[in-house]
């Protein structure tokens, strides 16, 4: 069993990144010349991968000695005439990480941030003769900066003559905005200025240097920087993984409802760091021992603990491996129709064009059977999607051969059935346009067989099954970023079926779910099976059935467990083996079964498939199959054991059956491993 480490991952993006250039001192690189000299240097250095087809995305870090134009300019929306500003909310991933990297933060700590900014905009910053937009959430001023406080970040300015100002409302006349000036010291955040754009090139510099500062407290900051550990380098820690996550999410790299999560974790973290702060200052300028503060001091805890929770969680997604690796708990709001009114059942037929011999032969096969008895309700359609949106329980859904292209999502809350009328590669649904999802299942009883789904632009899954059960026959798919996903407590029957071109994994079993995989091919994947992490003890364990599966050239492994480090891992190992009590043990018959977990919930549908494949399966690839069961069957028994000891802390004794009975049905039975990059079988542990 090989073990993936998530510091590779991280390596391997990383090695995407620039390499930083020649540091001075304090690590920190010198500023490139600008001028023409200064554009053909830097364009050398940039990547043609990484440079935007836009020929004014170009712009540099500039250099108060060699001046030269690199930045274009920008008409700010609103009715009154503000002069141009410079355009520089456009940078590229690689100018904004290069700039962070090597010129501004290099490797300081958490705790020295705002010092080495200081430092930066001192060397770089012009202190007086421009001028900038002040924009707030109520209004806009031209204003013209007469000095900087670099340590505080702040620019020292006046009213610009002739007076502009847009405002939401009137009030904000030349005398009112002289007295709110008065009242900040003439001071300024510099985030908060939008420098007004000078052709000569004299101040592009500054106007990125302003830009830099404002995308760093907007977007990469948090408040709570400063209290955490400060031994590491802050730039590798915590400014790249945002930086990327910031881009991703710009790209439509990260699926939108990860996005709404990361939005709301960020915010609550917020919150609740804004309610610590002011519980901690309550605490310190009490000097009585009173209940009182013992009360905030448990508060406080309480509420220390809950942000550490978030920041956790934050940080899985701002980790480009880790945020595909966890997922995370998508909530699918789709309500089934239910039955007509009517109680009938309708079959939708499908085709572009329908030819009176595609007609016959449709209505000879499967609209007039044998079996047919009643008289049957048809509608027709040219469009699958709008076949499948018309549908209510009970429905049937035929599509005949053709390429059908749909901009839209397969929302299926009802048990219907989608066919295909023909060969798989004859009955083409392909995705066109960006969006995250193509097929959303939670229906009761979902059947879909004989179709090809290709995938495009996606940002994830090509089938995601919610709720309920869904039976997928006969289909092949050919992906984008992950495969089929089976959430908690949904069920997945795949049979006959082809997968293969997912960027992740191939298949991505969640915590609670059942999965049944019969005689498919899975290939040509990042990694062929990924098993969530059900170590959790909010998690329940997933029910697994793989019967003669061919799984094969995929980048990675076959499959994959995911789970936790745990420091007893080595020893425990070694102690259940000599016990030989909860380690999954090998039958006469070659079945891998896990001790004191029931095997009476095979699905019907395969034992008969499991008495034809035990005899005929190859030394080398029982010994994978034998390997895949040992070691989900060996984290279930740790689970197991995790179970039994948070049960023993809280007193409780002799535990409900039912309680005590959670397990992973582990049938790996005939399946074929062969030319995956990194074998069968590995566990990535986080």
């Amino acid at each position: 069993m090989a073990e993936l480490l998530p510091g590779s991952a991280e390596g391997a993006a990383a090695a995407a990144a620039p390499p930083p250039s020649p540091s001075q001192g304090d690590g920190r690189a010198p500023l490139p010349a600008t001028g023409s000299a200064g554009l053909q240097q830097r364009a050398e250095e940039v990547k043609p991968d990484l440079l935007q087809e836009d020929g004014d995305s170009c712009s540099n870090y500039g250099s108060r000695d060699k001046p030269g134009p690199a930045l274009g300019r920008t008409v700010p929306n609103g009715s009154v005439l503000f002069p141009d500003i410079f355009h520089t909310d456009h940078l590229l991933f690689y100018e904004r990480f290069k700039a962070y990297q090597d010129y501004i933060l290099a490797d300081c700590k958490a705790s020295e941030v705002k010092e080495f900014t200081a430092e930066y905009l001192e060397r770089v910053l012009e202190p007086s003769g421009w001028q900038a937009v002040w924009r707030t959430n109520v209004f806009e001023v031209l204003v013209e900066v007469v000095d900087v406080e670099y340590s505080a970040l702040k620019a020292v300015v006046q009213l610009s003559e002739p007076f502009l100002c847009e405002s939401q409302d009137s009030t904000f006349t030349l005398e009112c905005m002289q007295e709110l000036l008065a009242l900040k010291e003439r001071q300024i955040p510099l985030q908060e200025l939008w420098v007004v754009y000078d052709q000569s090139g004299e101040f592009d510099q500054t106007a990125l240097a302003v830009e830099h500062v404002r995308f760093f407290y907007q977007c990469i900051w948090r408040t709570w920087d400063e209290d955490d550990d400060d031994d590491f380098d802050y730039f590798v820690r915590c400014v790249e993984p945002r930086l990327r996550l910031h881009y991703d999410i710009l790209e439509h790299r990260v699926p939108s409802g990860l996005v709404a999560d990361y939005q709301t974790l960020l915010s609550e973290c917020e919150e609740l760091y804004r309610k610590f702060l002011n519980v901690r200052n309550n605490i310190s300028s009490s000097d009585s021992d009173s209940e009182v503060e013992n009360v905030s001091m448990v508060e406080g805890l309480k509420l220390y603990e809950e942000i550490e929770h978030l920041k956790q969680k934050l940080k899985l997604i701002e980790n480009p491996l880790l945020r595909y690796v966890f997922g995370y708990q998508k909530y699918s709001g789709l309500q089934p129709k239910g039955l007509r009114p009517t109680g009938t059942k309708i079959t939708h037929v499908v085709s572009s064009t329908m030819m009176a011999s595609l007609l016959q032969t449709l209505i000879r096969d499967k609209l007039c059977s044998e079996s047919c008895s009643e008289e049957l309700e048809i509608q027709f359609h040219n469009d699958p999607l709008a076949a499948v949106n018309a549908c209510f329980e009970g429905d049937r859904v035929i599509i005949c051969p053709g390429h059908y292209v749909v901009d839209g999502v397969f929302c299926i809350a009802d048990s219907i059935e989608l066919e295909g009328y023909g060969l798989p590669d004859d009955i083409v649904i392909e995705k066109q346009g960006k969006g995250d999802n193509f097929v959303d299942c939670t229906g009761a009883n979902v059947r879909i067989s004989s179709l090809k789904l290709v995938q495009h632009d996606a940002v994830e899954g090509i089938l995601n099954i919610h709720h309920g059960k869904t039976t997928l026959e006969n289909c092949v798919l050919q992906c984008e970023t992950t495969g089929i996903t089976i959430r908690t407590s949904a069920e997945l029957l795949m049979k006959n079926s082809d997968l293969y071109g997912a960027k992740g994994a191939g298949v991505e079993i969640y915590p609670g779910s059942t999965c049944t995989l019969l005689d498919n091919g899975i290939h040509h994947c990042k990694e062929g099976i990924l098993i969530k992490n059900f170590l959790d003890e909010h998690y329940d364990i997933p029910k697994i059935t793989m019967v003669n599966n061919m799984i094969h050239n995929n980048e990675g492994y076959g499959v994959v467990l995911v789970r936790p480090t745990m420091p007893s891992d080595v020893k425990d190992a070694s102690a259940e083996r000599t016990k030989g009590n909860t380690q999954p043990m090998l039958t006469g018959d070659g079945r891998a079964c896990v001790e004191g977990f029931r095997q009476e919930q095979l699905p019907e549908c395969v034992t008969d498939e499991l008495e034809l494949y035990e005899q005929a399966e190859t030394s080398e690839q029982t010994e994978s199959n034998y390997e895949i069961a040992d070691e989900l069957g060996a984290a279930t028994a740790k689970k197991s054991q995790m179970h039994k000891k948070r049960l023993s802390e809280l007193g409780i004794t002799e535990a409900d059956d039912n309680l005590m009975s959670q397990e992973m049905f582990v049938s790996i039975v005939g399946n074929q491993f062969k030319w995956n990059g990194k074998g069968s079988f590995g566990t990535f542990v986080f």
